[in-house]
């Protein structure tokens, strides 16, 4: 999936899952508990399953995201964040 995203988002991690991101447009910062990792346009990273991290862009970013189908975004259906399709 291809998303917009700016700000901070939420700690969270995916107990059953990777997560893949890839840089389209802009800058973002995985911040994880012992480092941070920056990506820009063409870079990639996978976060492993079950390591908390925190997806932060001071400018919007647009990513590709590869996850299973119905991965809610926090990792947790409870608190997942709204997904806003424009």
């Amino acid at each position: 999936m291809v998303v917009k995203v700016l700000g901070e988002f939420v700690w969270h991690s995916h107990a059953d899952s990777d997560d893949f991101f890839l840089v389209l447009k802009g800058e973002i910062d995985i911040e994880l508990r012992d480092r941070t990792i920056t990506l820009g346009v063409g870079e990639m990273f996978v976060v492993p399953a079950g390591v908390a991290h925190r997806p932060v862009a001071r400018e919007e970013a647009h990513l590709m995201l590869i996850e299973p189908k119905g991965t809610p975004n926090t990792g947790n259906r409870e608190t997942a964040a709204t997904k806003v399709r424009i």
